[in-house]
C-alpha cells in the first residue's frame, strides 16, 4: 500500500495502531509455521508472550542497539506520546515502550520500508524466544 503522507505526518498513536496489527499478524504467522500441530488456543497463549506490552517492551530493549537514529527517533516519539489508558497487565514504562515499538513498526510501514519492517519484527520476535527455543542466545 502506498500512503499519501510521510510517516512523520501521522500521529504517533496512529502509527502504533497500525504497527500493533502488523506485529500481531507477523507473530501469529510465525507461530502457525513453527507450531502447526498446536490448537488455536495454544497458539494464542504462545502469541501473548510476543504481543503483550511486556513482550514488546522486552523486545524493543533487546533490539534498540540495532536501530538507526531515524528509527530510534520514531520509537521515542511513540514511547513519549501521552496515552490515556494503560492495560491492567502492564506498568506504565512497559506500556510506553510497547507503544514506541508499535509506532516504529507503523513508521516503517507507512514509509514503504517493508524489508526493514520485516527485519525489525524478526529481531524482536527472536529476542523474546528463549535460547532453548532458538538454539542460540537472545539478541
Amino acid at each position: 500500500m502506498k500512503f499519501t503522507r510521510q510517516p512523520n505526518e501521522y500521529n504517533a498513536l496512529v502509527l502504533a495502531y497500525i504497527g500493533d496489527s502488523l506485529y500481531d499478524v507477523y507473530v501469529r504467522s510465525r507461530i502457525m509455521e513453527e507450531y502447526p500441530s498446536r490448537s488455536a488456543h495454544q497458539m494464542h497463549v504462545e502469541a501473548i508472550k510476543f504481543v503483550s506490552a511486556h513482550g514488546q517492551s522486552e523486545a524493543v530493549k533487546a533490539i534498540e542497539s540495532y536501530l538507526s537514529e531515524a528509527e530510534l527517533a520514531a520509537y521515542k516519539r511513540g514511547r513519549n506520546t501521552k496515552s490515556y489508558t494503560v492495560p491492567k497487565n502492564a506498568d506504565v514504562g512497559e506500556y510506553r515502550r510497547a507503544t514506541g515499538f508499535e509506532a516504529l513498526l507503523g513508521w516503517l510501514f507507512t514509509g514503504g520500508r517493508e524489508q526493514r519492517l520485516k527485519e525489525v519484527m524478526e529481531l524482536a520476535y527472536d529476542s523474546v524466544k528463549t535460547p532453548a527455543e532458538t538454539g542460540h542466545k537472545n539478541v
